[in-house]
């Protein structure tokens, strides 16, 4: 994995200076803000440049793909499905929570969706308990799996998620269009890595403004800035 640490007078003009040493373009690369520029007493005394991790998103082939899936093909067993259901229904019976439990698989993938009543319990605030829940499937099904056998479980409950993206979609050009107005950076709340990706693909596109992460896990939040 390439990547390189840049300081400049702003976080853009460092991204630029960061991209053309790598020799790729914007969209290639991950950027982490590790300082933010401050311009110190009467612009002189204290000032700080700002500094930047750019990292190079790593690609593959489209033979490294095919390989991939077919490695892949029959990595789900009804063993998995048996897990995740039995994990699930312990969970559920717990809460007294009655739900019917539908598993389908798609490649590697295991898409859980779970209906019935009380759902709202299930999804909790922002979504932070049905994270929390598919976080502990995917451990009990990948338990004991190498790499090349790790499922990817996807939880989901009354369209949630899809429901979920198109809020944060709407947020994310709605504060594109303020940033561009005022010209000042917005700080959204802090988000899983899944959330702050969506923002992130919404975003692209502009070419006024730059989007980038800050914080530790779980506190990372994206900004929205003006270039």
């Amino acid at each position: 994995m390439r990547f390189i640490e840049k300081t400049a007078k702003t976080i853009e003009e460092a991204i630029q200076q960061a991209i053309a040493e790598l020799k790729v373009t914007r969209d290639e690369v991950d950027v982490e803000v590790l300082e933010q520029p401050s311009k110190g007493i009467f612009g002189l005394i204290g000032s700080k440049n700002a500094k930047v991790k750019v990292t190079v998103k790593e690609k593959i082939s489209i033979a490294e793909e095919v390989k991939e899936k077919n490695s892949k093909k029959d990595v789900i067993d009804q063993d998995d499905i048996e897990r995740a259901k039995k994990f699930l229904r312990e969970v559920l019976d717990s809460m007294e929570i009655k739900a019917e439990i539908r598993v389908r698989c798609v490649n590697d993938n295991l898409y859980i969706n779970l209906s019935g009543p009380k759902m709202g319990i299930i999804i909790g605030r922002r979504g932070q308990t049905l994270d929390s829940l598919q976080y502990l499937v995917s451990l009990v099904v990948n338990k004991n799996k190498g790499k090349e056998g790790y499922l990817k479980v996807i939880l989901d409950t009354e369209d949630y998620r899809r429901k979920r993206e198109e809020t944060l979609n709407r947020l994310a050009n709605r504060l594109a269009e303020k940033v561009i107005k005022t010209g000042k950076r917005v700080e959204l709340e802090p988000m899983n890595p899944y959330e702050r990706r969506i923002i992130h693909s919404a975003l692209q596109n502009y070419s006024e403004i730059m989007t980038y992460s800050e914080g530790e896990e779980p506190y990372r939040k994206v900004i929205i800035a003006h270039k």
